[in-house]
């Protein structure tokens, strides 16, 4: 069975961020690098619900993993 795509504007609507462009650029920026030693979902700009979210969908290997490794990638470029 195939998991949906979800495109990194869908991850950041299911994080409850604003989701164009300019936001999600934005957003990375302010909270890039994120350094190696903390766990994406550890970082300390995420609200609990965020955190969660983001945990399960790495743990459960969701169909969401894949874009929540392309945001962890992107905050860990500085």
């Amino acid at each position: 069975m195939e998991h949906p795509v979800h495109p990194f504007t869908e991850l950041f609507e299911q994080l409850g961020l604003p989701a164009d462009d300019a936001s999600i650029k934005a957003f990375i920026e302010r909270h890039a690098p994120l350094p190696e030693t903390i766990p994406l979902h550890k970082a300390p700009f995420w609200n609990q619900a965020q955190a969660d979210f983001l945990h399960e969908a790495l743990d459960d290997d969701a169909d969401w993993a894949e874009v929540v490794d392309h945001l962890d990638a992107s905050l860990r470029k500085g």
